[in-house]
């Protein structure tokens, strides 16, 4: 087994997955369309066509996949619950999906998992989408109401409350190039649907505490940035990409202030700040890979490229598997935040690797393993040099369906066969079990 260094008696371990990616039975309940229905069904917008329809069929085998992270021996799972499913035209509340996630919280519970939830994770209404969606202002307040009827219904009993997840990608692959849902094409306008996510986080924040939640905080995607060169147009282009696909989603909510300051500025009103800047318990960080960046030729919509240079080692999905940059990502956000950083939580690290069973049906993904090892590793070292981290969430517990690439990626612990829907524990799960295991033997 990979050596994983110890990491406290009071470390948390668990899994992270969506919704949309896993649950399946979109019709089932009273559940209303989402924009991830509408994209996902527009042809051309995933691999193969294919869709969320039916995914890991979650809806209906929650049981038995909650009974599968006990064998894990997981601490605490983070799920997130479908907007849709608790108010189908994104004001009338319906209760039976309420009581879904009421009986998976419960569930999880008695199998000594505590419940962390996610109010939103890309699947927004699709009646909200037909009125501005996230360009709308107007949906903060409707994210607010959402929050408080989840809040009301679950927070007695869900741990911890995660608000947004990733809105970095939300706001950029789903509204500034489109190639996810709701698939608009706003470029740097884009930055608007990232305003309206801030102030929708700090509202949900007011209405989880108000109905009684007691650990609140964001979840987003983080990420080394690398200049290719130390030409001063890479260096540029390197610190504007930090500018916008970092700070702009870390400033506001850590410091109230807004980074891109004459260079993109949202339309706002008085006090947004403040609301986006609500004290905040944790700091949920996704992280999977540093991101190298180039000067972009001139004439380009945007003054940088993402790159992925030669050398390198890759996933499946050709993202490039370098530890070390986990471990600069977070000590550079020691430095750079200081007292104003909350602990963190790592919320989703993890690969594709798509590995598929062997004649004995055993899934051998010990690629999976060394990244998920020589990431843990690059963590350890990040809190022996100061960086106040509190648990770690692998994405993702099970194979799912992977946005716009469809089922073509496989980032599962566990092994999901779509036609079957069975599922089959990877070497991965059997190492990251031993490894929880081998830490808690040693409290």
């Amino acid at each position: 087994m990979s050596d994983v260094p110890h990491f406290g008696n009071d470390f948390l371990w668990g899994v992270s997955t969506a919704s949309y990616q896993i649950e399946g039975a979109v019709d089932a309940d009273g559940r209303g369309r989402s924009i991830w229905d509408e994209f996902s069904h527009t042809p051309g917008r995933t691999l193969g066509g294919d869709t969320g329809d039916a995914a890991c069929e979650h809806y209906r085998r929650y049981g038995d996949d909650v009974a599968l992270m006990a064998d894990l021996g997981v601490d605490a799972y983070r799920f997130s619950i479908a907007w849709p499913r608790i108010q189908p035209d994104g004001v009338d509340v319906e209760t039976r999906g309420l009581d879904f996630y009421d009986r998976l919280v419960d569930t999880l519970l008695d199998h000594g998992i505590e419940p962390s939830a996610t109010l939103f994770h890309w699947d927004s209404p699709l009646a909200l989408e037909a009125a501005g969606g996230w360009q709308n202002r107007a949906i903060t307040d409707a994210f607010a109401e959402y929050a408080h009827v989840v809040g009301e219904r679950l927070a007695d009993r869900v741990t911890r409350w995660f608000t947004l997840n990733e809105t970095v990608v939300f706001t950029l692959l789903g509204h500034g190039i489109g190639v996810h849902a709701p698939g608009k094409e706003l470029g740097f306008d884009a930055m608007q649907v990232a305003w309206h996510q801030l102030l929708a986080h700090g509202k949900a924040v007011q209405a989880l505490r108000a109905a009684g939640a007691t650990l609140v905080g964001p979840a987003n995607n983080h990420t080394q940035v690398r200049p290719v060169d130390d030409s001063p147009e890479t260096l540029d282009a390197a610190a504007l990409f930090d500018l916008v696909y970092n700070r702009a989603f870390l400033d506001p909510i850590l410091t109230g202030t807004w980074p891109l300051l004459g260079i993109v500025d949202p339309v706002a009103e008085d006090g947004d700040l403040a609301i986006i800047s609500e004290p905040i318990d944790f700091l949920g960080i996704n992280s999977y890979n540093p991101q190298y960046i180039a000067a972009a030729p001139p004439g380009s919509a945007v003054p940088f490229d993402m790159v992925t240079p030669e050398g390198l080692e890759y996933n499946d999905f050709g993202w490039p598997i370098i530890p070390d940059g986990f471990r600069q990502m977070l000590v550079e956000m020691q430095e750079r935040y200081g007292d104003a950083l909350p602990p963190i939580l790592i919320t989703e690290n993890g690969g594709a690797f798509n590995e598929e069973p062997d004649a004995a049906g055993r899934v051998r993904d010990q690629r999976r393993i060394d990244y998920t090892a020589a990431h843990l590793t690059a963590l350890r070292e990040a809190m022996d040099a100061g960086v106040d981290v509190r648990g770690y969430f692998h994405w993702s517990f099970m194979d799912n369906f992977e946005w716009a690439e469809g089922y073509s990626q496989r980032f599962g612990l566990t092994y999901v066969d779509y036609a079957t829907q069975e599922r089959i524990p990877k070497d991965s799960f059997h190492w990251y079990r031993q490894m929880i295991a081998a830490q808690k033997g040693r409290r």
